[in-house]
């Protein structure tokens, strides 16, 4: 009976991710349009977005490769398969103890290697000059975030995110430098890794500036919508990457059904809240330079440095 409650845990957390995801880039896109004065195309616009997208044919360059064919597929499952770590609602996941934090870094730099090397196939400029781009605030971004998440695995004695999730919410409410710390960096890394201002900016197609889109220009049909639905779902899973983290009260406990309408309800109020702060930051920075990216990142990365010294002098 246990199997079983974990299973469909399992299911109910990947059907949460696959659908879900579209819905919180719409909430993000909607209050945007909200604090800009502009019209909304509504929430439900990215489902539709996809729907269109799945419908039309593929169009292939001519000297594409089997990776260019392949690489939509390897990130869309990638990102799925790190969807099925995360405790989103609950700790009872059976591939949660299968794959810590290191592997959930592993399984985005798998669709980020495919997405990159699938750019540089075709021989275009565009995305050469955007696989660069993105190997560069890679390189940045992954040794950062593990350092910040080391931080709590260091206070929870596991680097199981559901291990790590459970201890916080069982110890006493205490501020943590250390913690501290670990979320400002998560954060300015979240930022980098999602592809959000100030970093890059997700609506934009102008070639000094775009990283992200210069990589996918040359796809079409459902290679195009199976990207854009696992960038959506990864600004959802890194926010509930931080919340497992951070923020994991009112994750539904071990074998406890009961919980689970008010977790789901408390996931939702969670990321619409953090839905919120993404538009408050996008609509009050501008895009920085591309040049400063290191340095966001480095701080980034001096930040979880800081929090894990800090451990162990204060701890």
């Amino acid at each position: 009976m246990e199997n079983v409650y974990s299973a469909l845990m399992q299911a109910l957390q990947l059907t949460i991710v696959v659908a879900g995801a579209p819905l919180l880039t719409g909430w993000v896109r909607t209050l945007k349009c909200w604090m800009q004065g502009r019209r909304t195309a509504g929430l439900l616009q990215p489902y539709r977005d996809l729907a269109r997208l799945f419908s039309k044919d593929i169009v292939l360059a001519e000297n594409a490769s089997w990776i260019f064919r392949f690489a939509p597929y390897v990130v869309f499952g990638a990102t799925l398969m790190a969807g099925a770590v995360i405790p989103l609602i609950s700790f009872d996941l059976p591939l949660g103890a299968t794959a810590d934090i290191i592997a959930l870094v592993a399984l985005f730099a798998t669709a980020r290697f495919f997405l990159a090397l699938a750019a540089m196939d075709t021989g275009t400029a565009f995305g050469g000059m955007g696989s660069s781009r993105e190997m560069t605030v890679a390189s940045l971004a992954e040794p950062a975030m593990l350092m910040s998440i080391f931080t709590v695995s260091l206070a929870s004695q596991s680097t199981s995110l559901s291990q790590m999730a459970h201890v916080i919410t069982s110890t006493p409410l205490v501020l943590r430098p250390s913690l501290a710390f670990a979320l400002l960096a998560f954060i300015l890394i979240a930022v980098a890794e999602t592809g959000r201002v100030p970093v890059d900016n997700p609506a934009t197609h102008l070639e000094l500036t775009m990283i992200h889109e210069a990589m996918i220009l040359e796809y079409s049909g459902r290679h195009l919508a199976l990207i854009e639905w696992a960038g959506m779902m990864k600004l959802l899973l890194f926010s509930s990457i931080g919340i497992a983290c951070f923020f994991p009260w009112g994750i539904s406990g071990h074998g406890d059904p009961l919980m689970l309408p008010p977790a789901f309800v408390i996931l939702a109020a969670k990321l619409a809240l953090i839905g919120i702060f993404i538009v408050l930051v996008e609509t009050g920075l501008a895009k920085m330079r591309l040049f400063r990216v290191p340095e966001f990142l480095g701080s980034a990365f001096l930040l979880a440095t800081l929090g894990m010294l800090s451990f162990f002098i204060l701890e």
